[in-house]
Formats: C-alpha cells, sequence, structure tokens
C-alpha cells in the first residue's frame, strides 16, 4: 500500500485500527470462556491424591541436614490431623517424599518406627512413597545394574512394611520415548509384591507453551507408561503460560489427551497448588487451583470414564486454609 501524499493525513480509520485491532482483541478474550465452573461435585469419586513432604517418613539424618523438627511429623497427634484433612477432601492417596535415590541404589532411608506409625493412622488411605530424583544425576535407566539395584531396594521397602500400597515413581526430566524408563518399570513390576501398585508421576503432551519433549510425552509414549503401570497422576503445570484462560483452555485439551491415553489405567489429573516465583515455568497467578479445576471440568465429560480416578494435588505442604477451600467449593461432593 502506498503511503500518503506528503502532508495529506491518513484517514482516521487507518490512524484508528491498531486500536480498534487492540480493542477487539481484548473483547475476545473477555468472551472467551473456555473453562467451566462446576460446584455440584459430580467430578469428585472421593479417591484423589495428593503429595506429601519428605518428613512424613524421612529418617533422623533428613532432619539434620535440613534443620527440621521431627516432632512435627513424629506424633500419632501430627498423623491423626493429617488423617483427617484426607477424610475431609476425598484424599485416598499419597505419596510421601522419598527421594532422591540414596547412594546405595534404592530409595532415600526411612524412619522404620515412623512408617509404622504414619500407616497405624492412615487407615482407609493408600500409602506410596514417592520414590525416584534427577534423570541420569540420581537414577540411571539405561544401566541394567542400577534398574536391579533400584528395584531390589524398594521391594525391601515394601516387605520392611507390608502396608504400604505400593510406589509412586517420578523422575525428572523424564524424556518422551525413553526406552530405559519402560526398561526400569519393567524391573518394579516384575519385583513388586502381588498386588502392590506400581503408579507414576507422569508428563502431559507437548503444547506451544512449553514444547519440551524431556518434560512432555507425545501420546503414543504416555500409553505405554500407563501400559507399564496401575496408576498415572499427569503433573498439568509448569506450562510458562501468562494467560489465565489460555491455561484453561490447555487444561481442559490435556484432560481429554490423557483420558485417551490411559484407558485401562487409573488416571489422576495432577493440579498445582504452590508458589515457585522468580522462574519463567510457572506464573503463581495463573497455575493456581481456580483455573486448574475450571479446566479439568471444561475437560471432563459429566458421565466419567471408568480409569478416571481423581485429581492430584500438588502439594501438601504449601496449602493453606483457601486452597483447601477452594477445592472443596469447585471440586468435592458434599464436603
Amino acid at each position: 500500500m502506498r503511503a500518503p501524499p506528503a502532508g495529506v493525513k491518513p484517514p482516521r480509520w487507518r490512524r484508528l485500527a491498531p486500536l480498534i485491532v487492540a480493542a477487539a482483541l481484548v473483547l475476545a478474550y473477555a468472551l472467551w470462556s473456555p473453562g467451566r465452573e462446576v460446584a455440584d461435585g459430580r467430578h469428585d469419586r472421593g479417591r484423589n491424591a495428593l503429595w506429601l513432604q519428605h518428613g512424613w517418613l524421612g529418617d533422623d539424618a533428613w532432619f539434620a541436614r535440613n534443620r527440621r523438627d521431627p516432632a512435627r511429623f513424629r506424633s500419632r497427634e501430627a498423623v491423626a490431623a493429617l488423617a483427617a484433612r484426607l477424610r475431609a477432601h476425598g484424599v485416598t492417596d499419597v505419596f510421601p517424599h522419598l527421594c532422591p535415590v540414596d547412594g546405595d541404589g534404592g530409595p532415600a532411608h526411612t524412619d522404620d518406627a515412623q512408617v509404622e506409625r504414619f500407616l497405624d493412622g492412615m487407615d482407609g488411605v493408600r500409602v506410596m512413597p514417592w520414590v525416584g530424583g534427577v534423570f541420569e544425576r540420581h537414577v540411571f535407566p539405561d544401566d541394567p545394574g542400577f534398574r536391579r539395584r533400584f528395584a531390589a531396594k524398594v521391594r525391601r521397602l515394601l516387605d520392611a512394611h507390608p502396608r504400604l500400597a505400593g510406589v509412586h515413581v517420578n523422575v525428572e526430566p523424564w524424556p518422551s520415548g525413553h526406552a530405559g524408563m519402560l526398561a526400569l518399570l519393567a524391573e518394579l513390576r516384575a519385583q513388586m509384591p502381588a498386588g502392590a501398585v506400581l503408579s507414576v508421576a507422569a508428563y502431559p503432551p507437548p503444547t506451544r507453551w512449553q514444547p519440551d519433549t524431556e518434560i512432555h510425552w507425545d501420546l503414543a509414549y504416555m500409553a505405554r507408561v500407563a501400559q507399564a503401570s496401575d496408576q498415572l497422576a499427569v503433573m498439568m503445570y509448569d506450562t510458562s503460560i501468562v494467560l489465565p484462560k489460555a491455561y484453561e483452555s490447555l487444561m481442559a485439551r490435556w484432560t481429554r489427551e490423557a483420558l485417551d491415553a490411559t484407558r485401562g489405567r487409573a488416571l489422576l489429573l495432577g493440579l498445582p497448588a504452590y508458589t515457585d516465583e522468580g522462574v519463567g515455568w510457572h506464573r503463581p497467578w495463573v497455575e493456581d487451583l481456580p483455573h486448574a479445576l475450571r479446566g479439568i471440568h471444561a475437560g471432563l465429560p459429566d458421565r466419567l470414564p471408568a480409569q478416571y480416578q481423581g485429581v492430584a494435588v500438588y502439594a501438601e505442604w504449601e496449602m493453606d486454609e483457601g486452597e483447601w477451600a477452594t477445592l472443596r467449593r469447585g471440586f468435592l461432593r458434599g464436603r
């Protein structure tokens, strides 16, 4: 398009065009409703999950290294208070942190008396220690010796505490398509007692906002991990998104995709309840419980698929009373 002759002003509409376009975009965003409010609990099956901090099962050395007070965790009163919180929010699966892999090739060390004390108070709750660590720093899935040692140590932990329901494997990053990680899951499956649950902290599919295949899995690989395990808890956060409605839209899409990829295996939708300030991959005003819940409600059908178990909240140690109230109002049935 030619510029107007010198001294001739462009038409008013042309001068206003950028403002018109900007106003149209703002209006379109305001009218866009990718999420969905559901307050009647129709998506709550009362079988939700929660990631727990290390102190609930950790040994004395962990408390000494981190200058933490074991009294906060190692009493029947503390365990009973946590159990009451779990019951009030329909949480039936918990993943107490036991990472990273210790120098002997197994899960981080526990205080055995505390594990039993914890299990005494967790009637009706499946306790699955959260094991793993950083890929190729703590966890070496391409090394057959490591895979055997790790699986054997997990088996010893489960044999020492038969009331543990299984283990929850979390390795970060976990590259999409990685055959060694599938081999590690197979080794764990072969070693674990009959009936023990093999749970996995899974990655969602790539997105334009976060395309990195080290922390996002294509759907074919997600399906393979699902078939190699019993339960997937998909970590639906750390997206780098700066617009709340864009996050809701992505959550809805990921919910539908995860349901398609996990047929025949239990699926938990992982929700963010944490603040990770000063990083590029997480904006706490975007990735929070209200927006995440609106997104999964939009992605879930009202007739729930068989493999859908519920939500998994990350993380217990970051939850405040307001966030617990948000979960009750925005997701739970009759609570």
